[in-house]
């Protein structure tokens, strides 16, 4: 028996004719969990290098986070992300690990999946992959140490590769995450997205994105994927592929290498017509939309005796208020569109 296993609830398994539709008429069947705001490096383009982080009791407990994640499952939720800040800092995380994976096991949930910056996959994936985590998005954007130490301010980009050969030992499906970097990584991206499809990798590429105040202006660094793909397209063969996962990548496969190939544009091709996601941060902050300040406290109804059905009521309340999209913009000097950190939202 898992450390959750026996948490009362009155919620158990989902009803499809009562799943979560917002007002637009999208299914939300996609949830993205942060365990923590807390991470073990300060990528730049990300959070500010001095960051203030929140006080523990004010981040959910983990049969908190089961409890919440669960009455999701319950209400038509079909594939789960744990994502941080760093997942896999968080203290008791595999036993929130294991405890969701009763849900795979009943086959109430098609996938318990995790995002990670890879520096702790050495020492979790194989207890990962035993908890029934199949394939994993791992953040990198670069293979030079020198560039990854500052890009990362201080990580070891060895400690990363170890994850990675731990990681695919274990079996896991490994995809690599990469933010395009109009100063640091543009001339860079043939050769990961080349070492990737070496590896066996899917690989994505990502447009930064205005979330939080950080140090540096995010004009400096946009880089549009329209032009990446563009040049991409001067020496290699993208064939475009009918893949739809109601996310916001788009897929090509690229002939020369035969490996897959995602774009992820909140820039240049907004990507919400089809949105089937929600985001709970750690303190329990439910967000409908990354590029929005909506926000409902499922902390209140938890910690305040809420039971299941005050918690399904205000989880449908929220769903319903998804908006149509984001209005992400990265002008020079502007605030950026939503005030609150990647890491903090969950990425």
């Amino acid at each position: 028996m898992t450390p959750f296993d026996a948490t009362p609830s009155l919620i158990r398994q989902p009803s499809p004719d009562r799943g979560l539709v917002d007002g637009f008429g999208r299914r939300v069947t996609y949830l993205r969990v942060s365990v923590t705001d807390r991470c073990d490096l300060r990528c730049a383009y990300c959070m500010a290098e001095h960051m203030t982080f929140l006080p523990k009791n004010e981040v959910l407990g983990l049969d908190e986070l089961d409890r919440v994640t669960s009455a999701f499952i319950a209400l038509g939720v079909r594939k789960v992300r744990l994502t941080g800040g760093e997942p896999l800092v968080r203290k008791g995380l595999m036993d929130l690990v294991a405890g969701l994976s009763r849900h795979i096991r009943s086959r109430a949930l098609d996938e318990l999946t995790l995002t990670t910056n890879g520096t702790q996959l050495a020492r979790h994936a194989d207890d990962l992959a035993r908890h029934g985590v199949r394939r994993i998005n791992v953040s990198l954007d670069t293979l030079d140490p020198t560039r990854f130490r500052r890009l990362t301010r201080g990580g070891d980009l060895a400690q990363v590769l170890a994850g990675l050969d731990a990681a695919k030992a274990a079996g896991l499906k490994i995809k690599i995450n990469a933010v395009a970097l109009a100063e640091d990584n543009a001339a860079e991206l043939p050769a990961l997205i080349g070492w990737a499809h070496g590896q066996g990798f899917d690989m994505t590429l990502i447009e930064t994105m205005p979330m939080g105040e950080v140090e540096a202006d995010r004009t400096d660094q946009f880089l549009s994927l329209a032009d990446v793909r563009a040049q991409l397209s001067a020496f290699w063969t993208l064939e475009d592929l009918p893949l739809n996962t109601g996310g916001p990548a788009r897929y090509v496969r690229v002939a020369e290498t035969g490996g897959r190939l995602g774009f992820i544009t909140p820039m240049t091709h907004n990507f919400c017509e089809a949105c089937n996601r929600v985001r709970l941060t750690c303190t329990g902050v439910l967000h409908t939309c990354l590029g929005r300040d909506d926000a409902a406290d499922l902390r209140a109804v938890v910690r305040g005796g809420g039971d299941d059905r005050a918690l399904t009521a205000a989880i449908r309340s929220a769903v319903a208020g998804k908006p149509l999209g984001h209005d992400f913009r990265i002008d020079r000097g502007a605030a950026p569109a939503v005030a609150r950190h990647m890491s903090m939202t969950g990425g």
